[in-house]
């Protein structure tokens, strides 16, 4: 190389510049589940709806959201979502929309069904690369106030809102946001659909109104089943099982604590003065001493530290679970069946993180029978229609056993029958395995509480079968004895050369003498019952305590 001639390296890195966050998922939307253009439709309107619950309610106000999806023809579409909650804003407004990662929940531990601040700039930005249309938000905070019209795009070498169009128009809600994307994409009705989104969050959002105009004009609603709101969550500080080293080095440095008895006092959730003296007696390091004299070496003894003492479970009041009650009546109000169950788990932890599971099946009616299950999966309140397979979800309902309540399942497979089974994550951080949020992460404990659950729902689930093939096998036997009692009586009268009248007292007496074996069948079930249930129980905690 002559000697006047810059280094290869040189050359090399004036071609290296900064990536935006708004690049990087221009060319990985997949990432965020725009995989195809059916998928996309789905991913817009759901983004654009758990923006619109969250809203009110934080708010407090009974959400009322209206989704509308016109066809405009060579499969592009205009998606329209209007909610009637607190409103934005204006100057959040661009930053909301058209800027990613920009949000007010990543930080908080809380339970909410959108945490990254992507979604509904995703939704955008998807928009703006397929159909080149901005996107129109009207906002308006009260009957007061006036509604800021913005028509937005997303500068995606800066990740920063572009206005193109602003305004104040007249719009006849006192309150509310409402959003207008043109998008590229395809409408189809089946599980992996916006009207099955729609019926999902319909049932795990008792206190919704939904109101939906299909593609083909068709109007549907889900009205709601409760004017109770959820319980509000309670942001919560980090509990030390979930910090690993990297995060307490970062909130070492970051505090305004002066001792680490202070530090781990301020900073975590169930920390109290005597455990913090257990793990720095543990990590042989004096309470008393200053955060920024933590070195890396006794950062790696107080977290080892840490997991060798026992600390209290963090706080729950940071989750808001449906309760069994308002779950199962959410599915009753969509699947018409015979028979509903449901459980609400009390709180467990992974990694520092509370949460709980919730079940409901409903069995029979008009359900199909020869097929597998219907299984519906939730976290935080949000259908996930998606990667079924890759759900930790489904590898409980696959490693739980169905026959022992009465289910047709073959080895490694989904139990078929009439029935759909409805299982909701409540977390303040769930474990999705991706940033599209379709499945739930193989966390052990998860599987755990959801197989319990599951076997809590199953037994009833089999006692009712239980019942109800016990209470089939008398009538047929009772229908039996009843259709053959006059020939019995009969055929004794012609034997004995009985009178009328002693025929007529034996057909009363067989009928006594059947009714009274009806009722002791009758106990003897209630109390077979007793004993399956008793001997279900100790069969699931055997195998639990086997998992």
């Amino acid at each position: 190389m002559p000697k006047d001639e810059p280094a290869i390296a040189h050359k090399l890195a004036e071609k290296q510049r900064e990536v935006s966050v708004a690049e990087f998922f221009e060319r990985n939307r997949h990432l965020l589940g725009f995989d195809n253009k059916r998928k996309a439709l789905l991913t817009v309107v759901k983004e654009a709806v758990d923006n619109a619950l969250d809203a009110c309610e934080e708010a407090k106000i009974l959400p009322e959201v209206s989704v509308e999806i016109i066809d405009m023809q060579n499969d592009r579409f205009r998606v329209i979502v209007e909610d009637n909650g607190p409103g934005i804003v204006k100057k959040q407004i661009p930053n909301i929309f058209a800027k990613l990662l920009y949000g007010s929940k990543f930080h908080t531990l809380k339970q909410n069904r959108g945490q990254q601040g992507i979604g509904i700039s995703a939704a955008l930005l998807y928009a703006q690369l397929t159909t080149g249309r901005p996107a129109k938000i009207i906002s308006k905070i009260s009957p007061k106030d006036p509604a800021h019209h913005f028509e937005l795009r997303i500068d995606t070498q800066k990740n920063a809102p572009e206005i193109i169009k602003e305004e104040i128009v007249n719009w006849d809600k006192e309150h509310g946001t409402r959003i207008e994307l043109d998008i590229e994409a395809t409408y189809q009705k089946g599980v992996q659909s916006v009207d099955e989104y729609l019926k999902e969050t319909a049932i795990v959002n008792p206190h919704v109104t939904i109101i939906y105009t299909t593609p083909k004009a068709e109007q549907m609603i889900f009205p709601r089943a409760t004017d109770i709101l959820p319980k509000e969550p309670t942001e919560i500080k980090p509990h030390p099982y979930g910090v690993e080293l990297g995060i307490l080095l970062k909130m070492l440095r970051n505090t305004e604590s002066r001792t680490l008895q202070s530090f781990f006092g301020n900073e975590f959730s169930r920390v109290g003065p005597t455990t913090v003296k257990e793990i720095c007696e543990k990590a042989a390091i004096p309470p008393s001493t200053k955060p920024d004299d933590v070195n890396m070496q006794m950062a790696e003894r107080l977290i080892q530290a840490i997991r060798d003492t026992k600390i209290m479970s963090p706080p729950t009041d940071c989750i808001s679970p449906i309760g069994s009650e308002l779950l199962e009546k959410g599915l009753k109000k969509e699947i018409p069946a015979e028979f509903y169950t449901s459980i609400t788990r009390s709180p467990d932890v992974y990694r520092g993180m509370p949460f709980v599971i919730e079940v409901c099946i409903a069995y029979g009616g008009q359900l199909p029978k020869d097929e597998p299950i219907t299984l519906m999966r939730f976290a935080n309140r949000v259908p996930l229609l998606y990667q079924q397979g890759a759900c930790s979800i489904t590898k409980s309902v696959i490693q739980t056993s169905w026959k022992s309540y009465g289910l047709q399942q073959s080895s490694g497979s989904i139990p078929n029958g009439p029935v759909v089974v409805a299982i909701h994550l409540a977390s303040v951080w769930p474990p999705f395995t991706s940033e599209a949020k379709e499945a739930i992460a193989h966390y052990p404990e998860i599987i755990k509480e959801i197989k319990l659950a599951l076997q809590e729902c199953g037994r009833k689930l089999g006692s009712y079968l239980g019942k109800k093939h016990r209470v089939q096998d008398a009538l047929d036997k009772k229908s039996y004895i009843e259709k053959y009692l006059p020939h019995v009586s009969s055929a004794l009268k012609e034997l004995l050369k009985l009178s009328d009248k002693e025929e007529s007292r034996i057909n009363e007496n067989l009928k006594e003498i059947l009714e009274h074996t009806r009722h002791v069948e009758e106990l003897e079930t209630v109390e077979h019952d007793e004993n399956e249930e008793k001997l279900g129980i100790l069969q699931d905690e055997e195998g639990s305590e086997d998992d």
